[in-house]
């Protein structure tokens, strides 16, 4: 049976991880019959309980070799406690230990499911790879993608961009934050449909 880590960073689209996305991403999986678990950085691992009821583990235990791919939703927490910084144009300050498990997936060859703003994070870290990307039409977030080195698409909330080179897929989410939760559920399904094949 597949297994996928899915990393929090928090509960709650102010501080931590976005809500539906979460929840989308757990009922896309499910349905598809695949096993998940739950990681988040020690700072926010009870936080982070909220969404997995109390099953979230330390970030620092997960090990790659264990999963066959990552999924990292959305959320402010994506930019406060995943990469630890308040201002994006500064971000060089990346939870160290995310990052050594994003570069683990990626040079595994296993895919990254990113939502929402989790692309700009992907972006930091494999943007020398020039991954393709998407925010939705976000200008500000889009052009700091492209000055890391990923491409960057413009995508509806319904929809999602598949780099098939790099196995790193994104969908915008909320970052159209009039979008339904619906319309929300429908790019994270869509999404997560080719992500599976993948894995």
């Amino acid at each position: 049976m597949k297994k996928i880590a899915i990393i929090l960073s928090g509960c709650g689209h102010q501080e931590g991880t976005e809500l539906t996305e979460a929840a989308s991403v757990a009922i896309c999986l499910s349905e598809a019959k695949i096993k998940y678990d739950y990681f988040a950085p020690e700072k926010v691992v009870n936080e982070s309980g909220k969404i997995s009821r109390g099953k979230t583990k330390n970030l620092s235990d997960l090990n790659s070799k264990d999963y066959d791919g990552l999924v990292l939703p959305g959320g402010h927490g994506v930019v406060k406690n995943l990469m630890n910084v308040s201002d994006l144009e500064q971000a060089e300050s990346i939870n160290p230990v995310l990052k050594k498990q994003i570069l683990n997936f990626n040079l595994e060859y296993k895919p990254i499911a990113a939502i929402c703003i989790a692309p700009v994070l992907i972006a930091k870290i494999l943007g020398h790879k020039k991954p393709t990307l998407t925010v939705g039409n976000d200008t500000h977030l889009s052009s700091l993608i492209k000055k890391w080195g990923a491409i960057h698409e413009n995508c509806p909330v319904t929809d999602y961009i598949s780099d098939r080179d790099c196995k790193i897929l994104s969908t915008p989410a909320y970052m159209y934050e009039e979008a339904s939760a619906y319309e929300v559920y429908s790019g994270i399904k869509s999404m997560l449909t080719e992500f599976v094949e993948m894995c």
